[in-house]
């Protein structure tokens, strides 16, 4: 393995890359592997580069087999990683190691999501023991560690194995946390920088960051009492640890102010804030017997008050801080603190319109990366779609700025902020007015649209856009007064940031138009999608089409061909509604689809636009769906046009696009009636060998093509014998995989319809065999209800000689009185349980004359 070094170097090269993972592949399955590809990157003296993509293979060969089911790491491996992981993690503790230390942590997450604690008790006894009251450098490694396995609880649903996995943490965790919590916020409160440089003000803040992460890992579920009997120490005012770090601040560390990362007194101050909303949304009486919410707002409103913190750096923390605000209005709990007019008209010229104003760098973002800030113009709040506890979601201040705004609405005080909300909103429209000309006019007309916009929404989804409005606002009477003139202004007549609000207008507000003005604007639409900023649909289709392909055609390299996959999602979207309409011109548009495809190909970069690309595809391929169902002679030029770039795809093997070419042939192979031409049953050979299903993303697509050979090609299957292939795939590779079961099914069940039982009677006992081998080896509810269905499913289909006899006597003839036991123990019981599509399946499998009562 010495030669390992070199092999990573190799990777990351484009010309050597493919041969060193194809070695490092070969070199991963041998005994050590991971334990000397740890040693590795703890060598300091390594080049950088090589240890961090050492890392990476660490942590992708761990959460790929630490419990793989047919290359699994040997169980001296992993008793050796584990004894190993968390010195590695302390070895790794200087500032310069991070990067590598963040993939070691994952990777101990990895498997401490698998195997704490039944198979890896003294985890964090380990980390507790580690734990200093003067290293910090120590101090920071372990707890980020311990920040790594316990931060899966935030989105985890609640059940007695996470709380019991919960309790075992607090038991030993619990308080050696709550006492390095107070040590570490005593150093400091106190002002003082340790003379140690293992204990420097720089580390003990960070990890201070990792203590507060962990108190919310700690908290994310329920209330631990031993959290719960310190709530005064941390909440209560004046002198409650979270509130005093609100106003905690040293110049030392607070960085420069044109920092784009926040600093670590600002990381502090928005995981206490993250702190404080969980508290509001899920522990609510607690905070109800102090003032602590009161002191923590008046805490929020000297941080991010009158527009203060302008930074980059700071966007999280003034994001999370009118986040706070938010949840707090929407509780309920505390409206005596918002619902006087005067605290609205503060808030919102205080905190609401200082934040929802663009700043210089957003300007900047627009013209340099349009694409970027749309994507975040356009991104939802957590609010608006549930508790989003601990989810870190990337919403923009003026997306925080305008919440508050709505929670305003929703919560009882529409007319008081609809009637201060206005005033601002007027007094842009109106210095628009008076301002057209001048160079930074338009900044007042894109607030004032911005906060419209907050103040009209009641509730909205991703899907749907807006559902309910603020009944004191006409959105239909706004947009047409002050909207729709910049859709229809030239580009050169108006600033293109208020041609883009009109966009996000028209978005946000599109199911409260009516479908004459959306009609309207689309041709609108399709002139500003030649922009360089961003009649009956079927009628205009063809035409958004074409102006969207020559937007990406236009593109100089595959990734920035690539980039938007908004672009491509819109033109899947287009054809799904526009189906046969397309019929008249879609060789064009089929053949310009694959000219694109094989240009992102070369350097794939962006897989939601590959997977919109390959779904734009499958629209026009489909028998039920547009094109051919226009045109049934459209068969043959679309094979023409797909089949010889799917073939390269494949001999290029790029994996990414291997499971969609694997559809896209099922597809076509599909809709043959008559003879299945020779270039399909060449692929057959080739998709029955181990190699061909080694990905596992490819083995839906396998499944999907070989149920097409069998449906419209059954005659040659069974005259090449290829259909036993198919059966040892079935008995090898998918039932015995807890993965994969259901695909195994599903081609069993397609054997069974097509394949005569006369071919199969050598063969089915084995099947049988292995479908009982699994049931006793490594059974899961999943599996018993597939394999009820299926038997049930072999004895309702009407195939000649696939009989309930026939079934019985497989089983039968494994093992005298077998049937019954299956019957007993297995049919019966899961038969009520089956879900309402399968009871017709059970029902017509003519169990009714075993004598006994399936519903």
């Amino acid at each position: 393995m010495s030669d390992i070094p070199a092999l990573f170097l190799a990777s990351l090269a484009p010309a050597t890359r493919k041969q060193a993972e194809v070695n490092l592949q070969a070199l991963s399955v041998q005994p050590g592997f991971l334990s000397h590809l740890l040693r590795l990157v703890l060598e300091g003296g390594q080049d950088k580069s090589v240890r961090l993509a050492a890392s990476l293979y660490f942590k992708n060969v761990v959460k790929n087999r630490w419990d793989d089911e047919e290359a699994a790491i040997p169980e001296i491996d992993k008793a050796a990683l584990k004894n190993e992981l968390v010195p590695a993690m302390i070895a790794l503790s200087n500032p310069s190691d991070k990067a590598v230390r963040v993939q070691i942590a994952e990777s101990i997450s990895v498997i401490a999501t698998q195997d704490f604690p039944e198979r890896w008790p003294t985890l964090i006894d380990s980390l507790v023991a580690s734990l200093s009251h003067t290293n910090y450098s120590i101090n920071v490694g372990v707890l980020q560690t311990a920040h790594s396995i316990f931060y899966p609880w935030r989105a985890a649903t609640r059940s007695d194995s996470l709380f019991t996995v919960i309790n075992f943490v607090l038991s030993r965790f619990g308080e050696p946390f709550l006492q390095l919590f107070e040590h570490t916020a005593g150093i400091l409160f106190s002002g003082t920088t340790p003379a140690d440089p293992n204990g420097s003000l720089e580390l003990v803040a960070q990890a201070q960051v990792s203590l507060v992460e962990i108190f919310y890992d700690l908290t994310c579920q329920d209330l631990p009492p031993v959290i719960e009997d310190t709530h005064a120490r941390f909440f209560n005012p004046p002198d409650g640890m979270l509130l005093r770090f609100l106003a905690w601040d040293p110049e030392s560390l607070r960085g420069e102010p044109d920092d784009t990362t926040p600093s670590l007194p600002s990381q502090v101050k928005t995981g206490i804030l993250e702190i404080a909303e969980l508290y509001v949304k899920l522990y609510p009486e607690t905070l109800q017997n102090s003032p602590s919410v009161a002191a923590m707002v008046r805490s929020v409103w000297d941080l991010v008050g009158g527009g203060k913190r302008a930074g980059v750096g700071d966007d999280g923390l003034v994001s999370q801080s009118l986040r706070f605000i938010s949840t707090a209005i929407r509780s309920g709990h505390y409206k005596e603190l918002f619902s006087s007019k005067e605290t609205i008209s503060s808030l919102v010229q205080g905190v609401v319109v200082p934040n929802v104003a663009l700043r210089e760098h957003e300007i900047e973002q627009f013209e340099d990366d349009p694409l970027e800030y749309i994507r975040l113009d356009l991104s939802l709040p957590s609010s608006s779609g549930g508790l989003g506890l601990g989810s870190h979601d990337a919403v923009t201040r003026r997306q925080a700025a305008a919440d508050v705004v709505r929670a305003l609405v929703s919560s009882g005080l529409e007319a008081e902020t609809t009637e201060v909300a206005s005033v601002w909103v007027g007094q842009g429209l109106q210095d628009y007015a008076n301002n057209k000309t001048s160079e930074n006019g338009w900044r007042s007309k894109d607030t004032a649209v911005y906060l419209l916009t907050a103040v009209a929404t009641r509730g909205s989804t991703s899907q749907l856009g807006v559902t309910s409005t603020n009944k004191l606002v006409d959105v239909v009477q706004f947009f047409s007064e002050h909207v729709f003139q910049d859709l229809q202004a030239d580009a050169a007549s108006v600033h293109p940031v208020l041609q883009v609000d009109a966009i996000r207008f028209l978005h946000t507000f599109r199911t409260q138009l009516t479908k004459e003005q959306l009609l309207s604007v689309l041709p609108l639409l399709v002139r500003h999608l030649s922009s360089d900023n961003y009649p009956d649909i079927h009628e205009i289709a063809p035409q958004i089409i074409d102006a969207i392909l020559a937007k990406i055609e236009g593109a100089s390299t595959p990734e920035t061909a690539a980039e938007n996959d908004y672009l491509m999602k819109c033109i899947m979207r287009v054809i799904i509604t526009a189906r046969s309409s397309l019929a008249p011109g879609f060789e064009r548009t089929l053949h310009r689809l694959v000219a694109i495809l094989g240009v992102i190909s070369r350097n794939p970069s962006n897989p939601k636009f590959d997977q919109y690309i390959f779904e734009s595809i499958s629209a026009f391929v489909s028998l039920y769906r547009f094109v051919v169902g226009a045109n049934r002679n459209a068969l043959p030029t679309i094979e023409q046009a797909l089949f010889g770039p799917c073939t390269v795809l494949v001999r290029q093997d790029v994996e990414q696009y291997i499971p969609y070419v694997l559809q896209l042939l099922a597809q076509m192979l599909d809709m043959h009636t008559d003879t299945v031409p020779a270039a399909y049953r060449d692929l057959l050979p080739v998709l029955l060998t181990p190699a061909s299903w080694q990905q596992k993303g490819s083995i839906p697509g396998l499944v999907k093509l070989l149920k097409a050979f069998l449906a419209r090609d059954a005659s040659q299957i069974i005259s090449s014998g290829h259909y036993t292939a198919i059966l040892a795939v079935v008995q090898q590779r998918l039932i015995p995989s807890k993965i994969n079961d259901a695909w195994g099914f599903e081609l069993l069940q397609a054997v069974l319809q097509n394949i005569p039982v006369a071919n199969l009677k050598d063969y089915i006992r084995g099947v049988f065999v292995a479908l009982l081998t699994r049931m006793q080896t490594s059974k899961t509810d999943k599996y018993v209800y597939l394999f009820v269905y299926f038997i049930t499913f072999a004895m309702a289909i009407n195939v000649s000689g696939l009989t309930p006899d026939f079934v019985i006597g497989v089983f039968e003839s494994i093992q005298p009185q077998l049937w019954s036991q299956v019957l007993k123990n297995f049919i019966i019981p899961q038969a009520p349980q089956m879900l309402p599509k399968d009871r017709k399946v059970v029902a017509g499998s003519k169990l009714y004359g075993t004598g006994l009562t399936v519903f």
